[in-house]
């Protein structure tokens, strides 16, 4: 639990205790965190790390929330429009893409004499491949007495998500070893930081043979690095498979894809020219960059989820 979350619990029980406040007070979310809570803007103030109960489900900034006010704020319950066809909707999608990777045979049988019933065709030369993992057969007859079905169309590869092999953070030209995540910004005056995820070659390895429809990274902002309001993520591309010795050069950039309060994780689309800069291996990861105090930041995370068509 953050100060700011207990400096207002604390306030709104003096103000219930007096009669002067109520139990539940709405609460707009503004960042979703990496410990499965939301940070709010409740009346007026930020509170961090509002934990939420199971039933929250589909969270989303933006969300209005009821908030049992106290000591520890929690989440009830969302307010708004039941989600309940958004639900629907995203299970039939689930389940199209599941039935889609189901090869269904209705039955198989075999035995010395020939089969009962109507419609079999003689088999001559049988033959099977293997496309993106899954099997084609094609039998090959002497002569058709029932047209063939038409071949299903292709679904595109499964999407593939790339986690970094490393990252860190770079200072006056070297590696600086104190930090244990990537960085941005000088909040103390020794010198803009910069910090970088490594993937070696598996973003174009991923890729090879393929169309890229889009690329989606997924971030964190973390605990006690700056402000803890909202703050940019001035991302850029680099060429690196591994954490350079010397300074991490930047490449294109600086896309300001993300902001993100304390706590917070949050997911953001690569930009096409990226993606096909990635994809080709003339780019290899990302960085950050920036300079001064205000947006002094460190993330974590850095996986990207890679879709094809």
């Amino acid at each position: 639990m953050s100060d700011a979350a207990l400096q207002l619990g604390e306030m709104l029980a003096r103000a219930m205790a007096t009669g002067s406040g109520g139990g539940i007070a709405s609460a707009q979310v503004i960042d979703l965190t990496d410990l499965g809570g939301v940070n709010v803007s409740l009346g007026g103030a930020t509170v961090y790390d509002v934990p939420c109960p199971d039933s929250y489900r589909s969270r989303k900034v933006g969300d209005w929330v009821a908030v049992r006010t106290g000591a520890k704020p929690v989440v009830m319950w969302r307010l708004g429009e039941d989600p309940g066809e958004t639900d629907h909707d995203t299970i039939r999608e689930l389940a199209d893409e599941v039935a889609h990777d189901v090869q269904i045979v209705r039955a198989a049988t075999w035995g010395t004499a020939a089969p009962s019933g109507t419609g079999w065709q003689q088999t001559t030369v049988p033959f099977v491949r293997k496309v993106d993992g899954k099997v084609e057969l094609y039998f090959q007859l002497a002569s058709i007495t029932d047209p063939s079905p038409t071949v299903p169309p292709s679904r595109p590869p499964n999407p593939v998500t790339v986690t970094p092999d490393s990252s860190g953070s770079w200072r006056g030209g070297r590696p600086d070893n104190y930090r244990d995540h990537p960085y941005q910004g000088d909040y103390t005056g020794g010198g803009a930081l910069r910090g970088g995820w490594f993937y070696g070659s598996k973003i174009a390895a991923a890729c090879a043979g393929k169309t890229v429809a889009s690329m989606v990274v997924t971030f964190t902002r973390q605990r006690g690095s700056g402000a803890n309001a909202k703050r940019p993520m001035h991302l850029y591309l680099h060429s690196y498979t591994s954490p350079p010795a010397g300074q991490l050069n930047l490449g294109d950039g600086p896309e300001d894809l993300l902001q993100l309060s304390v706590g917070a994780q949050g997911t953001a689309k690569l930009p096409a020219a990226w993606c096909t800069a990635l994809a080709s291996g003339s780019a290899r990861g990302l960085a950050i960059y920036a300079t001064g105090s205000t947006d002094y930041a460190a993330f974590g995370g850095g996986s990207i989820k890679i879709t094809f068509s």
